[in-house]
């Protein structure tokens, strides 16, 4: 378990840094479609390598998983857009708080619900305190 948790620690510190150099990309080219356009195909460029690695005949089981979790690919695409261009006007600190605090809510309800066979993990008055801690917890560090 201890890796699982570094690893979504290095992914999570990858968020600001990903927003950042993105957002400059989109300012520096004078297009966050076309730095997101260029952050996708480095994205492509890396996955294909790691699949054909590790297992590419999961491939060939696509077209028998169901379609809508497909959308995955449009919500991505939607941060990914949405970041490249508020994170210059906004504020790359200011921009990720919003993403942390939809992603807690969100993540709150997938497991509260087992949504998508997630293990079901409901909401009590606890955990829902948490996570009202650590949405105030991240709300402080962006006050000027």
């Amino acid at each position: 378990m201890p890796i699982y948790a570094l690893t979504m620690l290095a992914a999570g510190l990858g968020i600001p840094l990903l927003a950042a150099l993105n957002a400059a990309l989109g300012v520096r080219i004078g297009s966050p479609a076309a730095a997101a356009m260029v952050l996708f195909c480095v994205a492509l460029l890396a996955t294909s390598l790691v699949t054909l690695a590790t297992g590419p005949k999961a491939l060939a089981t696509l077209p028998m998983a169901p379609k809508h979790l497909m959308l995955a690919g449009l919500l991505v695409a939607f941060y990914v857009l949405s970041i490249t261009y508020i994170a210059p006007h906004f504020g790359v600190g200011n921009a990720v708080f919003f993403v942390l605090l939809g992603q807690l809510i969100s993540a709150a309800l997938i497991d509260h619900f087992g949504l998508f066979g997630a293990r079901i993990s409901q909401l009590s008055l606890t955990r829902a305190t948490g996570i009202g801690v650590m949405a105030i917890g991240v709300w402080i560090t962006q006050r000027a």
